[in-house]
């Protein structure tokens, strides 16, 4: 059979994926869902069409049908219906007028408060603040938005998720009415798309794919090569590097260099101290 995802594996990982890390995709058949997959694309841009109660139920169903820790089941949506409510997220982050304007937004939450009160329903109460308690419910509401996620897309729909929610956090919680051991891991935009959008391009298998032991030893060659492969596909203007006053202006300005300078400017200072104010110890 002849190899019906190498153009999908290209165009996601670049065209040296097959030597990379034998990304072939082989004789495995030809799964439609594997095809969405590979080619998803994130839309910020959406038609003028709602987004029918009956489907965002069922991919709500869909999403929380993911994997949980422990059958612990720790995650939580709020659907923002509200129109006053989305406004006020909207404001706080003017710069992505996308979260007002998609027909659907979801917030997607780690909810360590409701295994907590379930053991003092049941006369076994137990602080679920510690480390173990957030990451476990971190992890349950990330596999519940990215099987949202896949959900939505197989159904035609669009989604961005807004993981910068968490640099406003006080106001978001104040926002949504969210209760001790309930935090936002990300919001998420649903739409019908109103543009074909691009397939971003991803580090290549021979930086993310380790077989046996994690080796990183080729990584300043394999980073070189992934930058220049995915600035001769989609380059980044001169004008959009991140704080030239502070960093000055690059004569090549690639992938790693945009994502160095940004992580060198941390954002999400308020969140650490918000979750032990909503009574996490992390211990």
């Amino acid at each position: 059979m002849a190899n019906s995802f190498q153009e999908e594996l290209t165009e996601r990982f670049g065209p040296t994926a097959e030597q990379d890390g034998g990304l072939t995709g082989g004789d495995v058949g030809d799964p439609a869902f594997l095809h969405r997959v590979l080619t998803r694309r994130t839309h910020r841009r959406y038609a003028d069409r709602p987004v029918e109660p009956a489907l965002t139920d069922l991919l709500c169903a869909a999403a929380l049908s993911a994997s949980s820790k422990s059958d612990f089941q720790q995650a939580s949506i709020v659907r923002v219906a509200d129109p006053a409510r989305r406004a006020a997220l909207a404001a706080l982050v003017p710069s992505m007028p996308w979260i007002g304007a998609a027909p659907l937004f979801l917030v997607f939450c780690g909810d360590a408060r409701r295994l907590q009160r379930i053991g003092e329903l049941r006369s076994h109460p137990q602080d679920n603040g510690n480390l173990e308690g957030f990451f476990n419910a971190a992890v349950d509401a990330a596999l519940v938005m990215q099987t949202f996620i896949l959900a939505a897309e197989s159904a035609g729909l669009g989604c961005c998720p807004i993981s910068v929610l968490r640099n406003k956090v006080d106001a978001v919680g104040e926002i949504l009415s969210l209760p001790e051991k309930v935090f936002p891991v990300a919001g998420l935009c649903v739409g019908w798309p109103a543009g074909e959008g691009h397939v971003s391009m991803r580090l290549p298998p021979a930086v993310t794919l380790h077989v046996d032991r994690y080796d990183d030893s080729d990584l300043p060659a394999q980073i070189d090569r992934y930058d220049r492969m995915r600035d001769a596909r989609h380059s980044i203007p001169p004008d959009q590097q991140r704080a030239p006053e502070r960093f000055g202006t690059a004569e090549f300005y690639g992938w790693s260099e945009d994502k160095a300078r940004q992580a060198a400017m941390p954002e999400g200072a308020a969140f650490p101290p918000w979750l032990r104010r909503q009574g996490f110890s992390f211990d």
